[in-house]
């Protein structure tokens, strides 16, 4: 999420939603702190988002419940986003509305214009933001690829002339800012495919991001040359597919598309199957065939399977167990980006695609936007080797803001950010104690320690009794558990004779005796939790 502001007037660029690491437990999704924008929100004119991926949509519903303003957005990406305000019962409060990289809006005293970049998903652009100051430019997600899948090819032209016009700022995404050369266009995956369903003999699975819908047509094609039929699997890809088709940007066969209970009844090397999991999601379509729990559909030896993604990093070792499973099932699996299997290139551009955008817009001032420290680095590196003055280049935290005055560009403030986390239905209700305490039940369990006092003169009625959850197997530790149960008493007995009755000093100074009982003992530090009754 990205913010330009000119007085009064805010407008924000995409809203998206990210997956916690294994760190992050119990965490279902990572969304924006939109604080800063509660605030303000009397002075924001509108969200403009560049394409629909979930990381510049996922985050969207929850904007929504907090601001209610209109989103600007281009036919296929409105469709996928209408998706996600039907689920959070949002769709009949909102104003959406349609934008082509031939529109021109205006949002209080900016004005925004709009150009064709390509991507890995269709619809994509680049914002202008005409301001007093200058134009400041968001180039979205992009790659140069001259023989897209999808023939939207990016307006060169159009960028040329902005640049020409002059560029204040740029904003240009980093992802692949480590990498050499162009990238690879899609036009090489679709024959890669080819020749893999005609060699393929059982059936063929084929795994990637729901929302490519560029390598979703290339699987269509790939299963029309061969004479299959093809079953979708993973609610995301039956949704997607749907919205694509029905706003006229997948062309699918009638007859085609069969249901999953349908694979079963045709012979192994008339079927294909497109599923999700290519990141090693444990419940996602492909995991759960990995395994063998998806009802009604099963790889057999000598199915074909097809991971035509690569992993996000953080994702290689989920990636990677699921690609054993299916070698154990004895499937011929094609795994692997780029050369090594032809089935997936980037849809974020090289370092060459970059210089050429820089080149293009040829900015006084550039900010690098999305990737790693090391990423925006790099893509500073590379705008100071195409001409951008060394000193006109920010690489902003979260919340850092980038003041521009009389054309003349500052660091200087920050506002509140970072990241709210959701659990379930709760949004932002937990936090790092939360987070913390969920950790140290993984790693070294729970003990709770009950104890039932008199309320009269508070000696101990029944008790205490420990019972112990992920921390050890009670029948293998009955002595250790009684010398517990008897520090606990003596604990209670001293507090009672110094007359201390306090509920709360007592359940301290049980987790305190306890506590360093254990680490002396077992050099562990499980979630203590007293709990005291009075009767």
């Amino acid at each position: 999420m990205y913010v330009v502001k000119y007085g009064d007037d805010i407008v924000i660029i995409d809203c998206g939603g990210k997956f916690p690491d294994e760190s992050l437990l119990g965490i279902d999704l990572i969304i924006p702190d939109v604080s800063y924008l509660e605030k303000n929100k009397d002075k924001i004119r509108g969200l403009i988002v560049t394409h629909g991926h979930e990381d510049h949509i996922g985050g969207i519903p929850y904007l929504l419940k907090k601001i209610n303003i209109p989103i600007y957005a281009t036919h296929f990406t409105l469709g996928l986003i209408q998706l996600k305000l039907e689920e959070h019962k949002l769709v009949r409060d909102t104003k959406l509305l349609t934008i082509d990289a031939e529109s021109s809006i205006n949002l209080g005293s900016i004005d925004v214009s709009f150009f064709k970049v390509s991507h890995s998903i269709p619809d994509c652009l680049g914002i202008v933001f005409h301001t007093p100051e200058g134009k400041v430019v968001h180039t979205g997600d992009f790659k140069f690829d001259l023989t897209p899948a999808n023939h939207q090819y990016a307006d060169i032209h159009k960028m040329a002339r902005i640049g020409d016009e002059g560029v204040l700022v740029l904003l240009s995404e980093s992802t692949n800012a480590e990498r050499s050369g162009f990238t690879p266009s899609e036009h090489m995956v679709g024959n890669h495919m080819d020749e893999a369903f005609f060699k393929a003999r059982g059936k063929i699975f084929v795994s990637t991001f729901a929302s490519n819908v560029n390598r979703v047509q290339q699987v269509v094609d790939s299963s029309v040359k061969t004479n299959r039929k093809l079953a979708l699997l993973g609610r995301s890809m039956i949704n997607v597919v749907s919205v694509a088709m029905d706003r006229g940007y997948l062309t699918v066969p009638e007859g085609m598309l069969i249901d999953a209970g349908e694979i079963d009844a045709l012979p192994p090397e008339k079927v294909a199957i497109l599923c999700t999991g290519s990141q090693g999601e444990a419940m996602a379509a492909l995991g759960r065939l990995s395994t063998g729990n998806f009802r009604g559909v099963s790889i057999y030896p000598d199915d074909t399977v097809i991971l035509a993604a690569s992993p996000i990093p953080g994702n290689e070792k989920d990636v990677s167990r699921i690609i054993d499973n299916l070698f154990q099932l004895g499937a011929h699996v094609i795994y692997g980006s780029g050369s090594s299997t032809g089935m997936h290139v980037s849809g974020h551009g090289y370092q060459e695609d970059l210089k050429l955008m820089l080149t293009l817009m040829k900015p006084t001032y550039f900010i690098p936007i999305h990737g790693e420290y090391r990423m925006l680095h790099h893509h500073r590196l590379l705008a100071e080797s195409v001409g951008v003055e060394n000193g006109n280049t920010f690489i902003i935290k979260n919340g850092e803001a980038v003041d521009i005055k009389n054309s003349i560009a500052h660091q200087t403030r920050s506002h509140q950010a970072g990241d709210t986390y959701v659990d379930g239905l709760s949004v932002g209700d937990i936090g790092s104690i939360v987070l913390r305490d969920r950790k140290q039940l993984s790693e070294d369990g729970m003990l709770i320690i009950v104890v039932t006092l008199n309320k009269a003169d508070h000696t101990i009625i029944s008790g205490p009794d420990t019972i112990s959850r992920g921390f050890v197997f009670v029948r293998d530790s009955e002595e250790l558990l009684k010398d517990i149960n008897q520090l606990v008493k003596k604990v209670v007995d001293d507090l009672t004779e110094a007359n201390i009755r306090d509920w709360k000093e007592m359940k301290q100074a049980i987790k305190k005796d306890v506590g360093q009982f254990l680490f002396k003992q077992l050099r562990r530090k499980p979630v203590l939790l007293p709990i005291i009754i009075e009767i």
